[in-house]
């Protein structure tokens, strides 16, 4: 475990110092190019220039993005929840869908992605499913997704095809390392249950109380996980996110937004949303927090949140600065 924490932590400052060395010898490369091409007046030369160029910068955008992921646990791996809320099967569908959509964005990224827990719907998609997002700056990127998700579209299971509004929260809380986690836990305060492990079924699944779940008493946050078929396993991993949420509490409270970081322990329906997906009649996502969108929902839903993330961790630095949270500027087109 402990060489793998180190491996960890090389692989993490790799990946900061390798792209600015690549940056660095792309650069003059990229100056030399435009000097022989203006030099021969070679249209393909420019063609070529701007491909590399345009590589180039965004390289270095993502670069300036993981510049602005400087706060506590923003280095950290995650915790990812999504909860489906007002509107029944299709809310779960919603859901379900978001859940492919962090998936997608995490392999994006190239973050390991691990199942945790997972209710499934009544009829379609998912009540709760949890992911361990794994690796450098998985917490700095999807902190921001936290909160409330709205979707408008035609419903695919209305036999009269109307226009539904469906709801999902979304809940991101960081894996506290262990040599960071200052909080002792009274196993008198600790409540835990063991249950059979929801599945399709097999030799283990449904047939061995391997699922654990564990509440904790003074603050009433409950945990619980299932993926794993030893229950010692399962047991280490709600540990590992109760404490996570533990810590995430007392920063909250710390910086008076405990409320607004928490958004499954208000309600999950209109007024709440941070950000719309609209499907119908045209497409459109936006973001009411920054004002960043794009027509192109799908891309979105495919994964594509960097725009997203960017105009949030933006707006972010730019209220830490300025110490009042001002608004950010107009709306941004991603």
């Amino acid at each position: 475990d402990k060489a793998l924490e180190v491996i960890g932590e090389i692989k993490r400052l790799k990946g900061e110092v390798d792209p600015v060395l690549e940056l660095s010898r792309t650069v003059p490369d990229l100056v030399e190019l435009a000097r022989l091409a203006d030099a021969e007046n070679d249209s393909s030369s420019f063609r070529e220039l701007k491909e590399y160029a345009d590589s180039a910068e965004k390289r270095l955008e993502e670069l300036e993005l993981k510049s602005v992921l400087s706060e506590p646990h923003d280095a950290s791996s995650a915790f990812l929840s999504v909860h489906a809320g007002a509107g029944g099967t299709e809310s779960c569908d919603w859901a379900e869908m978001l859940a492919r959509m962090y998936i997608r964005f995490a392999e994006r990224q190239g973050f390991a992605v691990q199942m945790i827990d997972k209710v499934d719907g009544e009829e379609a998609g998912v009540r709760n499913i949890t992911y361990q997002v794994k690796g450098p700056y998985a917490f700095g990127y999807l902190k921001g997704e936290a909160g409330v998700h709205r979707l408008v579209r035609i419903s695919p299971f209305d036999a009269k095809s109307r226009r539904q509004t469906s709801f999902a929260a979304v809940d991101v809380i960081p894996e506290i390392p262990e040599t960071e986690k200052d909080i002792e836990l009274n196993p008198a305060e600790l409540k835990v249950d063991t249950f059979r492990s929801g599945g399709a079924g097999g030799q283990h699944v449904n047939k061995v109380e391997s699922a654990v779940r564990i509440t904790h008493v003074p603050t009433g946050i409950v945990v619980q996980c299932q993926n794993e078929r030893s229950q010692h396993s399962n047991r280490a991993t709600a540990m590992r996110m109760l404490v996570a949420k533990l810590v995430r509490m007392e920063e909250a409270k710390r910086e008076a937004e405990l409320g607004r970081l928490y958004g499954e322990k208000g309600e999950i329906s209109f007024g709440y949303q941070i950000r719309s997906y609209v499907l119908q009649p045209y497409t459109m996502v936006k973001d009411l927090r920054t004002g960043v969108e794009t027509g192109n929902a799908n891309a979105v839903l495919d994964g594509e949140l960097l725009p997203f993330i960017d105009g949030y961790l933006r707006k972010r630095l730019r209220d830490t600065r300025d110490g009042h949270g001002a608004a950010g500027s107009g709306p941004v087109k991603a």
